[in-house]
């Protein structure tokens, strides 16, 4: 049977709103509504491709028109070289001058890769992280695009790391499907939560099983002590609490206000300031130590990964399914962070992001890093409902997807329901 020829692209405008509930909230975004900017890959055949950017509501618009730009890429495409397509698209030199490689345009290739990874993987029959897991040290490093990066990995050395990773590989895979991947929550933190509300998903995410959660902060000091000791007090000593300021410090303040913090050891800050200022997370990460700096959900590519990584301005690495140009960006920053010995724990939540980055993290653990060791996948319990493959979470574990695909598929219904503005989640809005 011949592989099915992609013959069009179809594009939805899908917002949740999550700002009712406060859900999501933070120093930086208050009233964010939950956004996919979300795409369908159509073929000849019965299988499709599944794929989403992930914003937080205005502005979903301008990406879904973004990723439908794309789709004279991809008709009459098969999927025999996805190496090949991916590149063929960040290198267009007409899209480039959007970017380069950053922003809207970017977010859209990410979607269309990530849709045409969902659809290779059903036609295989395989989860996405096994599709991956399986593939040779060659295949893998046929899909990443090494300009810009040769300065710290080349093609040479990543075969070379992924052939050590290759003994162990099927242990690695029996232990996934028996017992899942560690997680971490962010769930109990966000800022518009009150005390009670806190208190009581705390007590939730240490009964569930979690070792680790994550509270927002960054918006009044004297409510981020109260809210983190109020944390430490349900989890417990020894429990990792971790915090995300989500961007809003300048260098200085962030040294200051972590350090306010410090007497309830937090575990990292996350995003303490500008994701493009790779010298100030530099700074804060020296003046912070040990304390650790966790960046990457707002990086915008590979390039400045590897700067951060060769100045020492992360120490946990946050990669992101949809911000980057999808699967094959990712497989480019999964071995850099091998490369510099700096464990990858994905940001995740939002609408989608969970699915799509435990393919990413149980692949890392298979194929590129061969450890779960302080790594954990971040979950929130938010809008998985609306997927046919939803996450599955165990004693604090990522459950490994079985079904075939990037388990990026929303229901129809959901589709219809939260279609912005003319969906019935809306129109009466």
């Amino acid at each position: 049977m011949s592989a099915p020829v992609i013959t069009g692209v179809e594009t939805h405008d899908i917002r949740f709103p999550t700002s009712l509930q406060l859900d999501g909230s933070d120093a930086m975004n208050p009233d964010p509504d939950y956004s996919a900017a979300y795409v369908v890959v159509k073929t000849d055949g019965e299988v499709e491709g599944h794929g989403f950017a992930f914003t937080i509501g205005r502005g979903n618009d301008v990406q879904t028109i973004a990723i439908k730009a794309l789709e004279p890429f991809v008709v009459g495409r098969r999927l025999d070289d996805l190496g090949a397509l991916y590149k063929e698209m960040v290198h267009d030199s007409q899209l480039r001058w959007l970017g380069p490689e950053k922003g809207v345009m970017h977010m859209a290739i990410s979607a269309v890769v990530n849709a045409l990874w969902d659809l290779k993987a059903k036609i295989e029959g395989k989860p996405l992280w096994l599709l991956l897991g399986e593939m040779s040290p060659e295949e893998l490093v046929s899909l990443v695009d090494f300009r810009y990066l040769s300065d710290a990995i080349t093609p040479r050395e990543a075969i070379a790391l992924l052939r050590e990773a290759e003994p162990g590989r099927r242990e690695r895979i029996a232990h996934l499907r028996a017992g899942g991947y560690p997680a971490y929550t962010t769930s109990p933190g966000w800022l518009g939560y009150d005390d009670d509300k806190l208190r009581r998903l705390c007590k939730e995410a240490v009964d569930a099983g979690f070792t680790q959660i994550k509270l927002k902060v960054g918006a009044d000091l004297d409510d981020d002590v109260r809210r983190m000791r109020i944390a430490r007090e349900v989890c417990g000593p020894d429990f990792r609490i971790a915090i995300d300021a989500n961007q809003r410090w300048d260098v200085g303040t962030a040294i200051t206000w972590v350090n306010a913090l410090r007497e309830f050891e937090p575990y990292w800050i996350e995003e303490p300031t500008s994701p493009d200022d790779v010298l100030g997370h530099a700074a804060i990460a020296r003046a912070l130590a040990p304390i650790k700096v966790a960046t990457g959900e707002h990086v915008q590519n590979r390039v400045v990964f590897k700067q951060m990584l060769q100045s020492g301005s992360l120490s946990v690495l946050q990669l992101d399914a949809a911000r980057v140009g999808g699967v094959n960006e990712n497989i480019a920053i999964l071995l850099l962070a091998a490369k510099f010995g700096v464990p990858v724990c994905p940001h995740a939540g939002g609408v989608g992001l969970c699915e799509l980055v435990q393919h990413l993290a149980m692949f890392d653990y298979v194929a590129v890093s061969g450890s779960t060791r302080d790594r954990v996948i971040e979950y929130v319990d938010h809008l998985h409902e609306h997927f046919v493959d939803p996450v599955v979470i165990a004693g604090g574990r990522y459950q490994a997807p079985a079904a075939p695909g990037f388990s990026a598929r929303m229901r129809p219904e959901s589709l219809a329901r939260y279609a912005f503005p003319g969906g019935d989640a809306w129109s009466g809005e």
